[in-house]
């Protein structure tokens, strides 16, 4: 019989500051858990907010030094959007999935961005950054971000602790926004349960749970906007260490029937 899963503690880390590039983010996580009297254990796993990773590698666009290409004019005014950002998102993207404007005030840009990812306005986003002038990106490789921070927890804190790196995002059929693993070290993204059992003793021929986006998740609700709070600590699951980052979580264009 397998035994009963251990509970999880969910502790969001107060009192960071406000990010700006060049900042070491372990540093500051090692100053605020200080403060509030937590520590970072063995075997925990760590999950930043993409916005404090993408401020503190400078990800950040000035909207005022942005000239938009006519391209870029002619789709802010079919779908309602500042014409500098929708350079900004091209910018960012490899594909576009989806443009369109059900909505006379409000167009939508699905995109696929360098890293993969399927979302919308490829993760440019205005909000936490400077009230609408200033935008950032997604880091460039979010596993290596997570991969540094990872190593950065090591030398700082003396233990090895998984990394997940998040944002915020919407999904197909479903009303309302979840935060997903863009990036992660230390940690599986993927637990493959084929060819184990169920509690019933039935075989499991199709089961992959996504462990990196459910424990991004988890971590999103403390993580809310208005709270000030981009990073949480997980503890007590026993993931799964090792894995080649966020990238496994991408499905194969070819295994995709919704695109």
């Amino acid at each position: 019989m397998p035994g009963s899963p251990k509970p999880l503690s969910i502790i969001p880390v107060p009192g960071m500051p406000e990010i700006n590039p060049g900042d070491d983010l372990v540093q500051i996580l090692s100053r605020a858990a200080g403060e509030a009297g937590i520590s970072i254990e063995e075997g925990d796993v760590v999950v930043f907010a993409q916005k404090v990773v993408s401020k503190a590698e400078g990800r950040i666009v000035d909207l005022n030094e942005v000239e938009p290409s006519p391209f870029a004019e002619a789709v802010a005014k079919n779908f309602g959007k500042d014409p500098r950002l929708v350079e900004v998102i091209f910018s960012e993207t490899t594909k576009v999935i989806r443009m369109d404007q059900r909505k006379p005030d409000k167009g939508r840009l699905i995109v696929e961005t360098r890293g993969g990812i399927i979302s919308a306005n490829a993760g440019v986003d205005a909000s936490n950054v400077s009230g609408g002038d200033r935008v950032t990106l997604l880091p460039i490789d979010s596993d290596e971000s997570a991969k540094k921070l990872a190593e950065g927890i090591k030398q700082v804190f003396g233990v090895e602790a998984a990394v997940i790196i998040t944002d915020t995002v919407g999904r197909p059929w479903r009303d309302g926004l979840v935060d997903i693993a863009i990036g992660c070290h230390g940690i599986k993204a993927l637990r493959d349960l084929r060819g184990g059992r169920d509690a019933k003793g039935l075989l499991l021929i199709a089961t992959v749970m996504a462990d990196a986006d459910e424990l991004a998740s988890a971590a999103g609700l403390v993580m809310e906007k208005s709270s000030s709070v981009p990073v949480v600590i997980i503890r007590g699951y026993e993931y799964q260490k090792g894995g080649t980052g966020a990238r496994e979580l991408i499905r194969d264009p070819e295994e995709d029937l919704f695109r």
